[in-house]
């Protein structure tokens, strides 16, 4: 083997393990056999670490994450038939785990409310999603094959018949919405689409979509058809759509699903 291909299946090795993030309650002593291995959405990060130790607190149940965009996570799945439940963003990319038989049917636990975020202060005077088309703009956004956003946004353009002028703008694709939140703190980029929950008030603004192009997002959660721990699985599944998981969500800045606010956005 050539030391290139060493050197990439070890970057490759190292990616993947930065991904992961282990949650034990401060009582658990248990083996593997209960810890779950569950595949979130990287945009999810926050409340799911604290949803993971407050359900290992409660039920002696570890919890192992790997965080990434959710593209990424379901060829995980697919490659490996290991792991106990999949949380991506929203339910496109859950339909596509399920079309491809990896997991059953979901539970919903939020919403995802995407956001034109611009610089603080609003410099570009930016009013709405027409105005990515600007010359010499610079937009970032979630990558299409990776992340619902990226996805939803690609979707929005296309429907203003504005894509390949808002392409033409873009400075970042990214993997996940994370990179897209430094670019905007960084002040690299002039605008992006990213969701409520992630916006910094320090150093962005944001403009609410037109209702009638709204990509708001239900956040849905299932058991792999693969997991090898079903009833612990659906036990924490349950717990994430209590309402003792949801208001978790609302501690990080999610609306809990079901709420009358977006009736109108259906899984």
């Amino acid at each position: 083997m050539s030391k290139n291909a060493i050197a990439l299946i070890t970057l490759a090795l190292l990616l993947f393990a930065a991904g992961c993030t282990t949650v034990t309650g401060d009582d658990t002593t248990a083996g593997d056999d209960a810890t779950l291995l569950v595949y979130s959405g990287a945009g999810l990060k926050k409340p799911m670490i604290e949803i993971g130790e407050v359900f290992a607190d409660k039920y002696g149940i570890g919890v192992e994450y790997t965080f990434a965009g959710s593209g990424t996570l379901i060829t995980q799945m697919e490659l490996s038939r290991k792991g106990d439940a999949f949380i991506p963003g929203g339910t496109p990319d859950y339909r596509i785990a399920q079309d491809k038989g990896l997991v059953g049917d979901p539970g919903y636990a939020a919403y995802h409310v995407p956001v034109i975020a611009v610089c603080k202060g609003n410099p570009k005077n930016i009013t709405s999603v027409d105005d990515f088309t600007r010359p010499g703009l610079k937009i970032a956004l979630g990558g299409a094959n990776t992340t619902a956003i990226g996805r939803a946004g690609d979707k929005l353009f296309r429907a203003h018949g504005i894509f390949d002028a808002v392409e033409a703008n873009v400075i970042l694709r990214a993997p996940t919405i994370n990179e897209v939140v430094v670019a905007m703190n960084m002040g690299t980029a002039d605008a992006a689409l990213i969701t409520l929950d992630m916006v910094n008030p320090e150093t962005m603004d944001t403009i609410a979509l037109a209702q009638e192009d709204s990509l708001t997002l239900i956040v849905p959660i299932g058991a792999t058809t693969f997991t090898g721990q079903p009833d612990a699985t659906r036990q924490f599944v349950e717990f994430v759509t209590s309402d003792e998981g949801k208001a978790i969500f609302v501690n990080h800045g999610f609306p809990a699903y079901p709420d009358p606010a977006y009736e109108g956005v259906e899984p």
